[in-house]
């Protein structure tokens, strides 16, 4: 019987770091959840006691504090937290030591700046469009942009039996242009551009509300103490965030990036230590220190 004095299991998930809401609702869509040793229904409540389960393996609450990082994802990679079905996802490529997520999703031929986190609960605060959380990107297109061009674009388009929310655009050159979202529809850049005839050649995004981006393809870190102060203040009316302690999420400044190695295949749990890279001459870490890897 369902406890309805408790919690919603796909809020648990993405309160414990383990999913976001909307990955919570796939799994147990697909049978992939069990409470007590049954597959739950859709916003099933589940209480303290309860045990939960992913795959056959018990979920439980960590300990750590949450992880806010900002990664430029290379163009390739897919962001998505299904490891098993999908050979070059996002969580093998980092290989943070951690269980994280990204917040969003790029294309997989796109690429710039996700972030990744531990925070389940954030992630639609951030993602809403009624929120007004900017985002930009760069876009090159296949073909010399017109006045015309950046005046529909920036009106709306008709994408996905919608017209989409006005936004900001501006030419960059002949063929490069820059835009600012606030929404996150399905491919909205890309096919906005095919409505007017344009092909998308490259897209990149480079700022996320007040973050931008600022380390290598391939590469991230933790967002400063003062960006997730920002951060938290921006969506700090919407229910169930959760709020830094007074040291905030990090002290590292900007250029402190983790760089990233694919020559091994990668494992989480046996995260910890790592041998002297050709490229950084970097020695072996201890235990405690998180791996930083760079992908060749």
């Amino acid at each position: 019987m369902q406890d309805d004095s408790g919690t919603r299991i796909n809020k648990y998930l993405s309160e414990i770091g383990v999913c976001s809401r909307r990955e919570a609702d796939r799994l147990i869509e697909q049978g992939r959840v069990t409470v007590n040793g049954q597959k739950p229904e859709m916003g099933t409540k589940i209480s303290a006691g309860s045990e939960i389960r992913i795959d056959g393996k018990v979920v439980k609450s960590p300990n750590q504090k949450h992880v806010y990082l900002a990664f430029n994802k290379p163009i390739g990679i897919v962001c998505t937290t299904d490891t098993k079905r999908e050979k070059d996802n996002i969580v093998d490529y980092i290989n943070y030591p951690q269980r994280i997520f990204p917040i969003g999703r790029l294309d997989k031929p796109s690429e710039g700046l996700i972030f990744m986190t531990s925070d389940g609960d954030i992630v639609n605060k951030i993602l809403r469009a009624g929120n007004n959380h900017e985002k930009e990107y760069i876009v090159t297109v296949d073909r010399p942009i017109t006045r015309d061009f950046l005046k529909k674009m920036s009106s709306g388009v008709p994408v996905l039996d919608q017209i989409t929310k006005r936004c900001k655009v501006e030419q960059v050159s002949k063929y490069v242009f820059k835009i600012v979202l606030v929404q996150g529809l399905n491919r909205q850049i890309r096919r906005m551009c095919e409505y007017l005839g344009y092909t998308v050649q490259k897209l990149k995004r480079v700022r996320i509300m007040h973050i931008n981006l600022d380390v290598p393809v391939g590469q991230y870190r933790k967002l400063t103490k003062s960006e997730m102060n920002k951060m938290f203040e921006l969506i700090k009316d919407s229910d169930g965030t959760f709020q830094p302690n007074s040291d905030g999420n990090s002290s590292e400044k900007p250029g402190n990036t983790h760089k990233l190695d694919s020559r091994k295949p990668r494992n989480p749990q046996k995260t910890g230590t790592r041998t002297k890279s050709k490229t950084s001459g970097h020695r072996k870490t201890s235990k405690s220190t998180p791996t930083k890897r760079r992908r060749k």
